[in-house]
C-alpha cells in the first residue's frame, strides 16, 4: 500500500512539472532580469549589450538591468551566468573570447563554454581594426610593421585584458608580422583607448564598434581592417589583406547565453525577443553604423549557436597554441 502511495505520489508530481511548465514559462519574465555583460562599461560588448537591453526591454515587457562584471577576459562575468539559478532571470552576453578562445588560451577555464550554458542567440559579428597612437611614425600597415621591427622590443600594444579578443588580436597580428611587443592589459576598453589616445601605449587591436569613434573623430590612428573585406561604415580604411598579410582576419562576435537547464520555452522566448530586437530598423542602424554586422535570420537559433561555438573553439585552438599565448 505505501509503495502504491509512493508511486501515486511520484507520478503525480510528474504529471504536476509537465502540466504547469507551459504556464510557468509563459509568464516569465515576471520581473526585471539581469544581463550580465562580462567586460567593464564603455567597451565594444558593454556598447551592443546597452543598445540591445533597452530594446529587448520593451519586447519583453520587463525591465532588462545591465550588470557589468569585468575580469579574467571576460571569464568572471561569464562564469556567474554558468552559475546562476536555471530560471532565466539571469543571462549575459558572450564574446568569440569568454565561449570560444578562452577554452584554448586559459590552462584551467572556469567552465566549459560548450556545454555549461544555454545558448540562445548569435547577435552580430564584428571586425577588428589596427590602432595607433597619433604620434606614431606609421601612415600604413606595412610602414608600422617596419617601423616596429626597427624598434624591436620598444613598441607596447593595449587591450581590454589578458585573454580579451583585442589581446588575441594582437597576438595573431604580432605573430603574423613577426613583431615582439609588450603587452599592456588594462581593465577594460575604456582606459585602454584613453591611454592610446593620450600616447602612453603605442597600438591597439580594437573592435570596430568602439573604434570607429576614436577613428573618425581623429584621436588615434587606424592603419588596416583586420579583415578580407573592407567595412561599409569605414571604406577607406584598407584591410590587413590588402596590405601585407594576405588573408589575415581577427573579429569577435555577440551572443546571448543564459545558465544550463533554464527552460526550453524560456530560452525560446528570449531568443525571439532577441530577434525582435536585430529586427528593428533603429537597433539594426545603431548596431551597423558601429561597425556590427548582424547574422542573417536562418542564423538565430539556439541550434545554430551551440553548433557555431563548438566550430569556434576548435577554430581558435590550433592558432592560440601556434602563437604560444597562454594565461595561468
Amino acid at each position: 500500500m505505501r509503495k502504491l502511495l509512493a508511486g501515486t505520489f511520484t507520478g503525480t508530481l510528474a504529471a504536476l512539472a509537465v502540466t504547469t511548465f507551459p504556464a510557468v514559462a509563459q509568464q516569465w519574465p515576471s520581473g526585471p532580469v539581469t544581463m550580465i555583460i562580462p567586460f567593464a562599461a564603455g567597451g565594444p560588448t558593454d556598447v551592443l549589450g546597452r543598445i540591445v537591453a533597452e530594446r529587448m526591454s520593451k519586447s519583453l515587457g520587463q525591465q532588462v538591468v545591465i550588470e557589468n562584471v569585468g575580469g579574467a577576459g571576460g571569464m568572471t562575468g561569464s562564469s556567474r551566468v554558468a552559475k546562476a539559478r536555471p530560471d532565466g532571470n539571469t543571462f549575459g552576453i558572450g564574446t568569440v573570447g569568454t565561449h570560444a578562445q578562452n577554452q584554448s588560451l586559459y590552462a584551467r577555464p572556469a567552465y566549459d563554454a560548450a556545454k555549461d550554458f544555454e545558448p540562445v542567440v548569435l547577435i552580430a559579428q564584428v571586425p577588428i581594426a589596427l590602432l595607433t597612437k597619433k604620434a606614431l611614425a606609421a601612415n600604413d600597415m606595412k610602414s608600422f610593421i617596419a617601423h616596429a621591427k626597427a624598434n624591436e622590443g620598444k613598441l607596447n600594444f593595449a587591450s581590454a585584458g589578458t585573454g580579451s579578443a583585442t589581446h588575441l588580436a594582437c597576438v595573431l597580428f604580432n605573430a603574423a608580422a613577426g613583431l615582439k611587443s609588450a603587452h599592456v592589459p588594462y581593465k577594460g576598453t575604456g582606459p585602454a583607448m584613453n591611454d592610446l589616445v593620450g600616447g602612453q601605449v603605442d597600438y591597439m587591436c580594437e573592435i570596430l564598434s568602439t573604434a570607429k569613434p576614436q577613428i573618425t573623430s581623429g584621436n588615434v590612428k587606424a592603419l588596416a581592417l583586420f579583415n578580407v573585406q573592407r567595412s561599409p561604415v569605414l571604406p577607406d580604411l584598407p584591410t590587413a589583406d590588402e596590405q601585407a598579410l594576405k588573408g589575415f582576419e581577427a573579429y569577435t562576435w555577440n551572443a546571448i547565453f543564459m545558465p544550463k537547464g533554464v527552460p526550453a520555452a524560456v530560452v525560446q522566448r528570449l531568443n525571439a525577443a532577441t530577434r525582435e530586437t536585430m529586427d528593428d530598423p533603429s537597433v539594426s542602424k545603431r548596431l551597423t553604423d558601429l561597425g556590427a554586422l548582424l547574422v542573417s535570420a536562418d542564423k538565430r537559433s539556439p541550434e545554430y549557436l551551440a553548433s557555431f561555438v563548438k566550430s569556434e573553439i576548435a577554430k581558435w585552438e590550433k592558432p592560440i597554441k601556434e602563437s604560444g599565448a597562454k594565461v595561468q
